[in-house]
């Protein structure tokens, strides 16, 4: 008799090999699983501009690498803590405007010199939910700690999210990156209330399996979401605020992801680096 429904065998034709360049976007959770394939000794980046995780805001970040838009006076705004970049994460602010203005250029060209290494791309999203700036209409991808009536929020519809998700895979396509996964975010949005959340991951769903059938053999989708809500679906594995994974939770899902993505021989060399890894973290106690 069975207790749970597992999920048995993902079945994706990408390989993994530490050869083979990544670059990771998205929300928190890309954070968790990136962290996780740093410390096996893969060639990895994650994250580089914060935690995004509206559609709108990872695409943003990836055109303006591809592209090569540089970041000036007119992207940043004055607030609470001098100039702020509602792009990124709250990183990207400071007293000193110039100095905003170049950590945002050097991260930008160290993304888009991992982009230029054709990586594998995975991008994790995390929210239907959109902040608007009210004097542009621009969504932002970090409120930086400004003022509720600076912004309008607002869902994004299932057409708005198919629409900025194709541009981009376009762009990367051109780029010359050939496989791109896309995953949900299981990190439960429970400011948006229950039905809220579950109404944004069904519109992020519904959009990937478009993007999936558009774009058939070179994009992906890895259930990330259904191993936390289907599979283990229990609050112990959830984290004590309820709405992040907890370690456990995310061990098992990067073990069905070294599964579904790892050769045998990748999966014993990233065995040994972790063992590496974890030996030069160890402090004796004196």
């Amino acid at each position: 008799m069975k207790f749970r429904t597992e999920i048995g065998k993902v079945d994706i034709p990408v390989e993994i090999r530490h050869s083979v360049p990544l670059l990771m976007l998205g929300s928190c959770f890309t954070a968790e699983i990136g962290a996780k394939l740093n410390m096996d000794g893969f060639d990895v980046m994650y994250n580089p501009f914060g935690a995004l995780y509206n559609p709108c805001s990872i695409a943003n970040c990836l055109q303006r690498a591809l592209a090569g838009v540089p970041y000036g006076d007119n992207d940043l705004r004055e607030g609470p803590r001098g100039w702020h970049c509602l792009d990124y994460s709250t990183v990207f602010s400071g007293a000193d405007r110039n100095s905003v203005i170049e950590a945002i250029e050097k991260t930008r060209s160290d993304m888009a010199a991992q982009l230029q290494r054709k990586p594998v791309v995975f991008l994790t999203l995390g929210t239907s939910f959109v902040f608007e700036e009210k004097t542009t209409g621009r969504v932002v991808g970090n409120c930086h700690k400004f003022p509720a009536s600076y912004f309008t929020r607002r869902r994004l519809e299932l057409s708005e999210i198919i629409e900025v998700l194709s541009k981009c895979i376009e762009l990367l396509l051109d780029a010359g990156v050939n496989e791109i996964v896309f995953t949900v975010s299981p990190i439960r949005h429970t400011a948006d209330g229950l039905h809220g959340n579950m109404l944004s991951k069904s519109l992020l769903l519904l959009a990937v399996e478009e993007m999936c059938c558009k774009f058939p053999h070179k994009v992906y989708y890895f259930p990330a979401f259904e191993i936390l809500y289907d599979d283990l679906r229990d609050y112990r594995f959830y984290d004590s605020d309820m709405k992040h994974p907890s370690e456990v939770a995310v061990d098992y899902i990067y073990s069905i992801f070294s599964e579904t993505f790892f050769s045998p021989e990748t999966r014993e060399r990233a065995g040994i680096a972790r063992r590496k890894y974890l030996a030069s973290q160890h402090r004796p106690i004196l």
